[in-house]
């Protein structure tokens, strides 16, 4: 039996508005085992707390999907925040950059992969894995990214090394089982992943942690103490009757089973040159050749190779065109899955094998694969419709797949807990759009609120801010090329009043939290398509439903069917929302959020940072570690022109080593 605590969740708040009966409804769907429910909630309703009290109601393990990795930071934040003594996991891609690797046949072009992993993404993996097979109080929130191929669970669960004080276990097979798991050994530096040796004392430093090691005592063959250690500064926390050590990568093989595998790559390879010698392609054959009997001479030396993914199929002994082992192979059969904003997350899933399809299919026709490359891939959206448990679809804006599940019946949340009502919508004409523009948020900003604009294109609207800016207005725009951290800089800005207007393209896919916009204008309302359809519309009217004030404009000549349908749909919401208030006597209220995020943000990483150098003195290789971390960061950024955030990297690395000269200096 999994030990684990009670689902439960820590608020001041109590569900209202119509969350109870959401609640109760998802809760009853639930319990008579619907494979699909939709939630329509409107922004601000309070979706998330809606899915946390379900978890709750319900005991059982959920996944939580959502489109892209900033979104799902943010679930995972206050998912932490409502179940603090819960394992709540976040699982997704672990690179912070990744060039997969291609082939242009059309200029000849042969791309290497390039990636960079995130170590401390990398760890939250492994903790979530680790959580699924010890706890059943387990809430994952997950990216789209999760549907790609991971480790079989079968190898993975398998590969296990538990460790018992009083039990008879030899110095040398430990080692050799850690080596087994993909562990490193390294005396000097010792950070995650790796373990060292110090007569008979082995430190290990588990791949799901990041802050505390373990330490075995051997007592000739017989292990005597296990102990938990904070390995920066050497302190003991606390001692163990018993340790499990999971490998150090999801990817891990058997010795058996890789020697296996090689034997039939190599038959395939016969197969494949063959091949390719009949058809007369011999600069494929020659490259097929050489390039798979190198990976396949790495395996046998060291296990691995680069792209050692691309062999996946014969590594987990699945046939060619089975669903990979994924994320899902590793839930509980009791779990719940709650796809978030699954209007985006839905076509994302639908779209992401046909890509990765195309890709993989020139690299094995032009023979820098061999064809099972294919193989290595994300599910099929078919296969992970089959794969999925009961599934609540969650969006202010459900799309047709979803509503197709359910026979178009869906639960729905338009209360919010403020009493806050949707916006009054305004259609003007897009003639003179720009003059009226102007004025109306000259109007909104002498009532101490600020304005969202939308336009269609990154060209206008960084030429309606420059025109705006000409004007006396404190304007700025925001679209695709701006990176995430400068993009929260200009929200901040915007709420503080640095700025009274921010024009982008699609705001709504920004995750825009801005309760004092009083104003959302949307200029050529009437260019139907992806940015001024029926579903893009309602997101968009949503960004001015937090502030009681809330307006929005719509500049459009002609009354498309999109903007029929969102506007009925909104007054729709109107009308349920006032009576609602009148019933229950409800006076709305703006929403109050502090504008703390980054400056405590800042704060944290100036915290980490001096008990990094305060720790210097007890543990020199570790700043060792951080100051070559730094390092390779500097040279990375220098490498891309980045030269001012290069010479901050390198200023803080001058920090660091002068400060430890100060400490050995004193000592």
């Amino acid at each position: 039996m999994k030990p684990s605590n009670k689902l439960k969740v820590t608020s001041d708040y109590n569900p209202s508005g119509d969350q109870p009966q959401a609640i109760e409804a998802i809760y009853n769907g639930l319990k008579n085992n619907s494979l699909n429910q939709v939630l329509m909630g409107v922004t601000g309703s309070g979706k998330t707390y809606t899915m946390a009290k379900t978890i709750e109601l319900t005991q059982r393990p959920a996944l939580i999907l959502a489109p892209n990795k900033t979104l799902a930071a943010q679930l995972y934040g206050e998912m932490k925040v409502l179940f603090p003594k819960n394992a709540v996991e976040y699982f997704v891609s672990y690179y912070d950059y990744y060039q997969p690797e291609a082939y242009v046949p059309r200029t000849d072009t042969f791309i290497e992969k390039d990636a960079s992993i995130n170590e401390q993404i990398d760890r939250l993996r492994h903790s979530t894995t680790r959580s699924l097979f010890e706890r059943n109080d387990v809430i994952i929130v997950a990216s789209v990214s999760c549907i790609y191929g991971i480790g079989p669970v079968e190898t993975y669960s398998k590969m296990i090394l538990e460790i018992s004080c009083g039990e008879e276990l030899e110095r040398s097979f430990i080692i050799r089982q850690l080596v087994e798991l993909h562990y490193k050994r390294n005396e000097h530096n010792f950070f995650r992943g790796n373990f060292r040796v110090i007569g008979d004392v082995i430190e290990v430093f588990p791949s799901h942690f990041d802050d505390k090691a373990w330490r075995i005592e051997l007592f000739g063959d017989q292990v005597e103490f296990i102990t938990e250690f904070d390995p920066l500064t050497g302190k003991k926390l606390r001692t163990l009757d018993q340790i499990k050590i999971y490998s150090n990568n999801h990817y891990i093989t058997t010795r058996p089973t890789l020697q296996e595998a090689i034997k039939k790559i190599k038959i395939d390879l016969e197969i494949r040159i063959k091949q390719f010698k009949e058809e007369k392609k011999l600069l494929e054959a020659q490259r097929i050749e050489e390039r798979t009997n190198f990976d396949i001479e790495m395996m046998e030396i060291s296990g691995t190779c680069a792209g050692i993914e691309n062999y996946s199929v014969y590594l987990t002994g699945r046939n060619p065109g089975d669903p990979p082992p994924t994320l899902f192979e590793y839930l509980p059969d009791n779990a719940i899955l709650f796809v978030d904003e699954s209007h985006v997350t839905i076509p994302q899933i639908n779209g992401m094998f046909k890509g990765d399809y195309s890709r993989k299919s020139n690299l094995a026709n032009f023979g820098f694969r061999l064809p099972t490359c294919i193989d290595n891939r994300p599910l099929k959206f078919l296969e992970w419709d089959q794969m999925r448990p009961n599934t609540i679809f969650v969006s202010a804006t459900p799309g047709p797949w979803e509503m197709k599940q359910t026979g178009g019946h869906f639960i729905e949340q338009i209360i919010r807990p403020t009493g806050l009502v949707d916006p009054l919508c305004e259609i003007k004409p897009a003639k003179n759009q720009i003059d009226d523009l102007i004025e109306e948020c000259r109007k909104t900003i002498s009532l101490g609120y600020r304005c969202l604009i939308t336009v269609l294109t990154k060209r206008m609207a960084e030429d309606l801010t420059e025109y705006m800016t000409d004007l006396g207005l404190k304007v700025q725009y925001m679209h695709s090329d701006i990176e995430t951290l400068e993009r929260i800089e200009i929200i901040q800005n915007l709420r503080r009043g640095n700025s009274d207007i921010l024009v982008g393209i699609n705001l709504l896919r920004e995750g825009l939290d801005i309760p004092e916009c009083a104003l959302v204008a949307i200029c050529d309302g009437d260019k139907e398509g992806f940015l001024r359809s029926h579903t893009s519309l309602i997101q968009t009217i949503g960004r001015a439903a937090r502030n009681i004030n809330g307006k929005v404009v719509i500049y459009a000549d002609r009354i498309t069917k999109s903007i029929t349908s969102a506007l009925d749909e909104t007054e729709r919401r109107r009308t349920k929302q006032i009576e609602w208030n009148k019933k229950n006597r409800i006076v709305p209220k703006s929403i109050t959020k502090k504008i703390t995020t980054i400056v405590e943000y800042q704060k944290n990483i100036i915290k980490k940072e001096r008990n990094l150098y305060s720790n210097i003195s007890s543990s020199k290789h570790n700043s060792v570690q951080y100051i070559k971390v730094l390092k390779k960061e500097m040279l990375k950024a220098a490498s891309e022109l980045k030269f001012e955030e290069a010479a901050n990297l390198r200023d803080k690395i001058k920090s660091i080593e002068n400060k430890e000269l100060e400490i050995y200096s004193e000592t």
